[in-house]
């Protein structure tokens, strides 16, 4: 098994030297299929709104934004609070990509300062291997 995930990875390694990484197809492509769903979900439980009803809000969100052809982030304001009194402004911070992974700034977590530190980790961890 050892040996398996070693070749694995040789592999893996060589093939990502021939990516080319396209940040704007990148970003395009996150903006679709409503990725910051859940973080909206998250956000309306943090302003104390039971889970329960906060998928429900978010589902008839995602609706409107489908019918309108549009992500959840374009949505205005008071179309966002007839779902919820409790839809500040401040929604906007969670309903882009960056504020999507800087919600989750926990060990593990996608917010850049965990990533950065999980880079650190690791290049020292495999620097003395």
């Amino acid at each position: 098994t050892v040996d398996t995930l070693i070749d694995t990875l040789r592999i893996y390694a060589d093939m990502m030297r021939g990516i080319t990484v396209r940040p704007e197809a990148m970003r395009a492509a996150v903006l679709q299929g409503f990725a910051t769903a859940t973080d909206l979900a998250d956000y309306l439980v943090k302003k104390g709104v039971p889970f329960r009803d906060s998928h429900e809000i978010v589902a008839r969100t995602v609706k409107l934004a489908e019918v309108q052809g549009c992500d959840i982030a374009d949505l205005p304001l008071d179309e966002l609070r007839e779902f919820s009194e409790l839809i500040d402004a401040d929604v906007y911070d969670v309903l882009t990509p960056e504020g999507s992974l800087a919600q989750r700034n926990h060990v593990g977590g996608t917010a850049p300062e965990q990533v950065r530190e999980q880079i650190a980790r690791w290049r020292q961890r495999l620097a003395h291997v």
